[in-house]
């Protein structure tokens, strides 16, 4: 390969296809050769043949989306699409998408993506694309045109395990009400799967191979940067869904990923846009309209805040020595605390004061192996979770105003007044602040937008409870 990625003036789909359990989803930058990546679905039964078109539709999709990881290593100007063009609703998506989605990518590298990204888009509408509006299936006037069939899929539940915390609690809550769900997760992290086997639901474990000719790329000098991972994965799970019948989709992001991390010229530049409400929209009306009615997308955990879910996994203890959010130490299992948390990162360090409100201070410090907020070092990384004289970190973790209220709190309880940073804040950040904004409590009211699906709402009584 002896293209120049940042020189590419075209990015071309090429094909989707899938046989024996594999998806190959193929992409090229101008004439160069293919770069086909592989997603690997185990145990895969045929596709049943009412389900046919829903599962072209959901691998289309797929290709579409997974491509975000392709693409942005030399961003052209153009887009070819080897299938023809988009109707508009796709177009929509998967714009809306890359422009997002790939926003931090976009901050970090200098770029600007605004008017860039453009997809060929077609006038006739979906339905007909489908050759919908007649016969079985058809809709009634009045009703959305577009609405896909309602395939009559198990009511059952695919929930994508991530080894944190906030997955445990949307399993603990669907086993409450006696949901019958499997645990999913992609890739191979065995830190993933301690967690899956921990919750003792049936799990399925998926494979996604990127093209080797990616890393050749980035050695080349390709752009690189963040990608909306869980959007990749929402689309590998829709696929999945139609496999092996699912009708629902069940991720446990928290109110708290649509807040951006900052604005740059004028855009919200969000690490977890494909986390927030926005996408989970999006994606959501477009799988009722393109996938099946019945296929329903969502997030268990979006009416409520990242101290909300803290405060209910807390009473989760058998996860306590099973689950970890920390990214860098993500794919050690050790006999120690300290194995499953840096305590440098700013996943830990979220982690650990979302939870210190809510849990008795030894257990805490049971479970990172040490204090972190009596260590003078950390008080950079602190300091960015308070939005004190610097953003948000470009990581999963809570909103700025949130960190500020958990830290409060801890400034007004004897056992943690004289940790060095709860020290530290009370006296040289809390003078700085209004009292008034600080009270934990309104972050632990649910709101009410959602898209949770009738027959999984009394899961969120369980986390209430």
């Amino acid at each position: 390969m002896t293209i120049q990625p940042r020189l590419t003036q075209v990015f071309r789909f090429l094909h989707a296809r899938y046989a024996d359990g594999v998806a190959e989803l193929a992409y090229a930058f101008d004439d160069g050769e293919p770069l086909v990546e592989r997603i690997r679905f185990p145990n895969a039964p045929a596709v049943p043949a009412a389900r046919q078109g829903a599962f072209d539709a959901a691998l289309k999709l797929l290709h579409l989306v997974a491509g975000v990881s392709y693409y942005k290593a030399g961003v052209p100007p153009k887009i070819e699409l080897a299938d023809g063009p988009l109707d508009g609703a796709t177009a929509h998506l998967v714009e809306a998408l890359y422009l997002h989605g790939l926003a931090e990518f976009a901050y970090r590298n200098g770029l600007d993506l605004r008017g860039r990204i453009n997809f060929p888009r077609s006038t006739i509408s979906s339905s007909l694309l489908r050759g919908e509006g007649r016969g079985e299936g058809s809709t009634s006037p009045g009703v959305e045109k577009n609405a896909a069939p309602v395939l009559g899929l198990p009511k059952r539940t695919l929930v994508p395990i991530g080894g944190g915390k906030d997955s445990l609690v949307a399993v603990e809550a669907i086993k409450a009400i006696g949901g019958e769900a499997t645990a999913v997760w992609i890739g191979n992290s065995p830190l993933i799967a301690a967690c899956a086997e921990r919750t003792g639901l049936p799990m399925l474990n998926i494979q996604r191979e990127l093209a080797p000719e990616l890393f050749e790329l980035n050695r080349l000098g390709a752009w690189n940067g963040h990608i909306p991972v869980t959007a990749v994965n929402s689309a590998i799970l829709a696929v999945a869904a139609i496999l092996y019948g699912y009708d629902s989709i069940t991720f446990a992001n928290e109110r708290s990923a649509s807040a951006a991390t900052l604005e740059y010229e004028g855009q919200q530049v969000n690490h977890q846009w494909s986390k927030g409400y926005a996408f989970e929209q999006l994606l959501g009306d477009w799988l009722h309209s393109h996938v099946a009615a019945d296929l329903d997308y969502c997030s268990l955990l979006r009416p409520y805040s990242e101290l909300a879910i803290t405060r209910a996994f807390a009473r989760l203890t058998p996860y306590f020595d099973a689950f970890s959010s920390c990214n860098r130490n993500f794919r050690i299992l050790g006999p120690k605390p300290a194995d499953r948390w840096c305590g440098q990162c700013p996943k830990c360090h979220f982690v650990f004061l979302a939870l210190a409100p809510f849990l008795p201070k030894p257990r805490l410090l049971s479970i990172f192996g040490r204090n972190l907020l009596d260590d003078e070092s950390q008080a950079a990384g602190f300091d960015a979770l308070l939005e004190y004289q610097d953003h948000k970190p470009f990581e999963c973790v809570g909103e700025g105003a949130e960190a500020r209220a958990a830290m409060y709190t801890l400034s007004q309880r004897p056992e943690w007044q004289e940790d060095a940073l709860v020290a530290r804040f009370r006296d040289e950040i809390l003078p700085q602040l209004d009292a008034a904004q600080l009270a934990l409590e309104p972050w632990l009211e649910p709101s009410a937008e959602h898209r949770v699906p009738a027959r999984l709402q009394a899961a969120l009584k369980a986390i209430d409870a």
